[in-house]
């Protein structure tokens, strides 16, 4: 089996701490990497189309919630996990390039909705065809059953870190409840 810059780490950990365990640091350090290479080929993808990760964030949102393909600001906050400060400049960029708009909102006189527009529509199909094409390669080392297994555990720990779907967590310093 090829070794990585971990085993190395490991290695020398053992030597000079034969007492410890660190094969957490094995897992961990190695989910650290990934993430990081990962991010930095999504990222690549985001940029080819002169969009960022939380542009597209906003985009992939209002597509998945179905037509009509609006959603309240906060529940457009909601699903994104990110504060309403955040969430308004993204879609104020957005809004700029014509990707999305703010219309009013039928159900509440005061209030407005965030919807996708169809150049958005037309980007955000494309862009996410790319992305899961590009999410392929990035996996090509697996196949489908590892995969799906790496997926369960990794669902497995994050439960136990984020606590049940139900449970609420803290983002920005609020308690906020996870969307799936």
């Amino acid at each position: 089996m090829a070794r990585d810059y971990l085993d190395k780490i490991l290695e020398q950990w053992a030597e000079e701490r034969p007492d410890l365990d660190v094969s957490p640091m094995g897992v961990i350090g190695r989910i650290s990497r990934l993430s990081r290479l990962l991010e930095r080929n999504i990222e690549k993808v985001f940029a080819s189309y002169d969009l960022s990760r939380g542009g597209f964030d906003v985009l992939a949102a209002l597509r998945r919630s179905g037509a009509p393909y609006q959603l309240t600001p906060t529940e457009l906050y909601n699903s994104l996990l990110i504060s309403s400060g955040a969430t308004t400049n993204r879609v104020d960029r957005l809004e700029e390039r014509k990707f999305v708009a703010r219309i009013p909102d039928p159900n509440d006189r005061r209030g407005v909705l965030v919807a996708l527009t169809p150049k958005g529509r037309r980007l955000v199909d494309k862009v996410t065809e790319a992305h899961l094409q590009n999410e392929q390669r990035l996996l090509e080392a697996l196949n489908v059953a590892e995969r799906q297994q790496l997926a369960q555990l990794l669902r497995k720990v994050l439960i136990q870190l984020d606590g049940h779907p139900e449970d609420a967590i803290e983002v920005n310093g609020r308690r906020k409840r996870p969307v799936a």
